[in-house]
């Protein structure tokens, strides 16, 4: 059940829509601002509940979505605002300096982006952060008091977001990754109620069963641009469509060397 929205915090959304300043590039050659879904782009709204960024790998939504994170001031490998640990320079320093948030006349009480590939690395920093002296309680215990690295990659996730999310702007990066197909559903239902708490989230996702959330924008990524379109409309639901709708035929169309 969805918590109550947080005493003397107004709700979101918080951010309306990103800008492209392309007077702000200093590195035009730059392989961030070459990439085809990204090299048209001048604005791009955001859903005020959820919006997906859809498309092949290397079509440029994870590196979008981890330019508005940083944007947004929240640290490159994942976290918080007040995380700014790094084990890596993966990221890219130069598209998030052209970006522009237009937010409403609201200040998120939270933020947080999330890497799946980089999931371990918070759980070790904060590990190592409630291993220092402090006067509060174990930071831990804003994730259910279980570190982290003492669960599974998907219980690590589902407690992350059950337990630590609340009522803010959140950004995942292909949260999928981490989940078996009932923790997804679990997951949608954990999304749900993060939105009826007035969270705004922003999702990079190759799962349709993730971008089937029904009040959300999905924006596909392609060689042509970014386009908003229907979640029936995807790549991801046509061909997972077709394939468990005859999986034989689909084998006999990938294998066609092997006797059925």
């Amino acid at each position: 059940m969805a918590k109550h929205l947080r005493k003397g915090v107004t709700p979101g959304p918080f951010v309306e829509k990103v800008i492209f300043d392309r007077t702000r590039i200093s590195d035009p050659d730059h392989y961030a601002f070459q990439i085809a879904a990204l090299r048209d782009l001048s604005s791009l709204p955001l859903h005020d509940k959820v919006t997906f960024f859809v498309g092949e790998n290397g079509s440029g939504k994870s590196t979008l979505l981890e330019a508005i994170a940083i944007a947004a001031g929240l640290n490159a490998e994942g976290g918080s605002r007040n995380f700014n640990f790094a084990t890596s320079a993966s990221h890219s320093d130069k598209l998030h300096r052209a970006l522009r948030l237009v937010r409403y006349h609201r200040l998120a009480p939270d933020a947080w982006f999330l890497r799946a590939e980089s999931l371990f690395n918070v759980a070790s920093e904060i590990d190592r952060l409630d291993r220092e002296p402090a006067p509060t309680a174990p930071l831990i215990n804003s994730y259910g008091g279980k570190s982290l690295h003492e669960q599974s990659h998907g219980e690590a996730f589902i407690s992350l977001v059950a337990h630590r999310f609340s009522q803010g702007f959140y950004l995942l990066d292909e949260p999928e990754s981490a989940l078996s197909p009932q923790r997804q559903l679990e997951f949608l239902i954990l999304m749900h109620q993060m939105v009826s708490q007035a969270s705004q989230l922003i999702i990079a996702t190759h799962s349709p069963m993730i971008m089937s959330y029904p009040d959300a924008w999905i924006y596909e990524f392609s060689q042509d641009g970014i386009e908003r379109i229907a979640f029936e409309d995807t790549e991801h639901f046509n061909v997972t469509k077709t394939f468990l709708d005859n999986p034989s035929r689909m084998h006999r169309h990938l294998f066609p060397d092997v006797d059925q």
